[in-house]
Formats: structure tokens, C-alpha cells, sequence
């Protein structure tokens, strides 16, 4: 058996490392969209497929028995791509996802559906972090005129997409109060952000609501129609499912 493991996330880190010593070959593939990204336990292939036709190529070449999709839940189109080759050729395929964040008490959250409507609640003259990835930079283009707080983990390549916005270049995992200590400097009276769920990202949350700021926050899109898995331990039980061999699962 080959699994095609989807990575670029906490989880598919964390399954790799999960899978590495096992009667079984493994195969992660990552986006490439940071330039130095830690190493995997496991043969990695990085970069993109060339498409829906080199995707189907790629898994008759390298022989893959099942895709294991650990992308991030705002991977939309490569979820949705995924799932569909996979049913189309009758190939197993899960998606690990995690559970969406939920406010807690003193939390200041307001629910956004696209990205355009991020600027019907911020006023003029705001200082907006924008932690939504610079992929979908020029979806928030509406804000310019605001002072705009982009954080890369690699030094910008390009220009911002629009007028009143700034780089800072930092590398996960951050504290919460490494977080609430960056935006009292930064002087941040907002918060945009994707609800992907997870601990990774949880800390500007945790921060925001530590200094009363109030977030917006980007519902995810609509996930492809397979088998969904919530946690690392679920993803070795489907694997196991798949190949007979010993899986040390922690409870």
C-alpha cells in the first residue's frame, strides 16, 4: 500500500510522524507555498500537480492506494478536486478535520461569509491585523485607506495588493503573550482571521480577547462530501483500516 498524505498543517505533521516507522509507504505532499518548511519523516514531494489531469497522472505513476487529505480547512479547491478524482476512481479518501473555534467568555467575535465584508465593521483610521494568508490578500483590497498588518513567515516576494499596508515577517509557533505583546506595540484595534480551528493559530484569539479587540472571522467554506476525521488518533485507525499492520494508537 502507498498513502498520499496532503500536508502543510500541524495534524499532517503530527500523522507523518504518527506513520514513519510502520510496514507502510508514505508519501506527503506539500504546496510549496513556504520556501523553507520543516522537514517531514517521510518521502515529500513539494510544489503543485499541474492540474486535475497531472494529479491523475501522479497517482498512477507512484502507484497510490488511498489519499489522506490533512490541507488546511480553507483548501477548498484541492479538498474538493481530491475528493472527487479519488471517488471517480474508486481510490479510499479522508479528510482530517478539525473542529471550527468557538468564542468563550469575553470573546468579541463577529462572523464574516466572504472576505468583502470584513470593512462593514471596521471604522476609519483602524490598525487591522489581517491574518488571513497572503494568497487572499487582494480579497480585502476594500480595506485599503486602513492601516494594514500582514504577517509572512518568509520576506514578501511582492508589493501588498492595495495602499496603507505592511509586512512582518515571523515564524510559528507564537504565545499568547507574544501575541498580545506584538499587537499592544503594533497598536492592532482589529482582528481578521480564518476560523480554521486547531491550537496552532489559537494564541492571536486567546490574545485578542486578553486585550478586549474585537476579531472577525472568516467562515470556512463548504467541505467535500467524504469521510471526515477529527483528530490525528482517528486518521492511524483509517489508515489501519486500510493496510493490516500494528499501530501504536495513543489514547
Amino acid at each position: 500500500m502507498t498513502l498520499l498524505l496532503l500536508a502543510g498543517t500541524g495534524e499532517a505533521k503530527r500523522i507523518a510522524w504518527g506513520l514513519a516507522d510502520k510496514s507502510i509507504k508514505v508519501i506527503a505532499s506539500l504546496a510549496g507555498v513556504t520556501r523553507s518548511p520543516e522537514p517531514l519523516p517521510v518521502p515529500t514531494r513539494i510544489g503543485g500537480f499541474g492540474g486535475e489531469d497531472g494529479f491523475r497522472s501522479y497517482l498512477r505513476d507512484a502507484a497510490i492506494s488511498a489519499v489522506l487529505d490533512a490541507t488546511h480547512p480553507f483548501a477548498a479547491k484541492i479538498s474538493d478536486r481530491t475528493a472527487r478524482i479519488c471517488g471517480e476512481l474508486g481510490m479510499p479518501y479522508a479528510q482530517v478535520v478539525r473542529p471550527v473555534w468557538t468564542p468563550e467568555d469575553g470573546d468579541n467575535w463577529t462572523a464574516i461569509a466572504t472576505p468583502s465584508d470584513a470593512v462593514n465593521h471596521i471604522a476609519d483610521g483602524s490598525t487591522v491585523f489581517l491574518a488571513t494568508g497572503r494568497l487572499t490578500l487582494a480579497d480585502y483590497a476594500n480595506l485599503a485607506g486602513q492601516r494594514i498588518l500582514v504577517r509572512m513567515i518568509d520576506p514578501p516576494t511582492a508589493p501588498l495588493p492595495f495602499e496603507g499596508g505592511e509586512f512582518i515577517i515571523g515564524r510559528p509557533p507564537f504565545t499568547q503573550a507574544s501575541e498580545a505583546a506584538l499587537f499592544r506595540a503594533l497598536g492592532v484595534t482589529h482582528l481578521v482571521a480564518k476560523n480554521a480551528g486547531g491550537q496552532g493559530g489559537r494564541a492571536k484569539l486567546d490574545a485578542a480577547r486578553e486585550l478586549g479587540l474585537p476579531v472577525l472571522l472568516l467562515d470556512r467554506p463548504k467541505m467535500p462530501v467524504a469521510q471526515q476525521l477529527a483528530s490525528m488518533q482517528d486518521a492511524l485507525l483509517w489508515v489501519s483500516s486500510l493496510a493490516p499492520v500494528k499501530m501504536a494508537i495513543a489514547p
